[in-house]
């Protein structure tokens, strides 16, 4: 069985003064974790203050994006090297916001994923159907066109993928078991063909209004390997509480 990975996005939340707040708080309600690694990712302008924050800490930080080149004359976009620098470990890529709101295409969302991961961070590449999608029963070939060209120019898998149903993020509507199990399957089936035995290696993320009150069912399943969390993260007794309640589910 994979070790859990349970992730923090905070999204657009938090100020750097906020942020390193919230990031001690969880330093301490997180200290005595060790069944699973856990991962922040805050706003760019607060990865330095979460980065003091977390220092030595068993958590870490991480990126919501970053560009595929070097450096350059790109305004508003974030370099692996400064990434690396701030001492990340994560970087999402893919992110349905990052495709549905501002337009990212697949092959800027592969270009990118291959960055990260030639620089030694680890992606975390999102995929996941929009609820038309979904009730168009159109799912798969929605995963199957992400995972295809957002892994294009990658040899090794990335070591974590976030299914993220559209519908279901931030609504309060987690996807049924039954939808994830099918969805993660399917997604270790694309990578196993594509990857060979490496596929077995990638931990397979469930992200979408997860919480402590949803996260047991989800963490009984064989197919689950953590989680991409979103609101739930920007509470320490709430993300504590979740990652306890998976680690519990996951060992019994």
């Amino acid at each position: 069985m994979r070790r859990l990975a349970i992730i923090g996005n905070w999204k657009m939340h938090t100020t750097p003064t906020s942020a390193k707040a919230l990031a001690l708080q969880l330093r301490e309600h997180l200290k005595d974790v060790t069944q699973a690694d856990l991962g922040i990712c805050p706003p760019a302008l607060s990865i330095p203050a979460v980065a003091e924050a977390l220092r030595g800490s068993n958590i870490s930080w991480g990126a919501q994006n970053a560009h595929w080149e070097r450096d350059g004359a790109f305004t508003g976009e974030l370099s692996v090297d400064a990434l690396q620098e701030l001492g990340c470990t994560y970087v999402i890529v893919g992110h349905s916001e990052r495709r549905h709101v501002f337009g990212e295409s697949d092959d800027m969302i592969a270009k990118r994923l291959a960055r990260v991961a030639e620089s030694g961070l680890l992606p975390i590449l999102c995929v996941g159907e929009k609820e038309a999608e979904r009730q168009e029963s159109r799912t798969e070939e929605v995963l199957e066109r992400q995972l295809t060209k957002g892994l294009a120019y990658v040899e090794k898998p990335p070591g974590l993928i976030a299914y993220e149903p559209v519908w279901a993020i931030g609504t309060g509507k987690r996807a049924e078991i039954s939808d994830v199990e099918e969805a993660h399957r399917f997604i270790r089936e694309k990578l196993q063909a594509r990857f060979g035995s490496h596929a077995s290696e990638v931990r397979i993320l469930y992200g979408g209004s997860l919480k402590p009150e949803n996260i047991e069912d989800l963490a009984l399943s064989q197919e689950f390997d953590g989680g991409l969390v979103g609101g739930a993260s920007l509470s320490a007794p709430s993300f504590a509480e979740l990652i306890a309640r998976a680690i519990k589910r996951r060992n019994h």
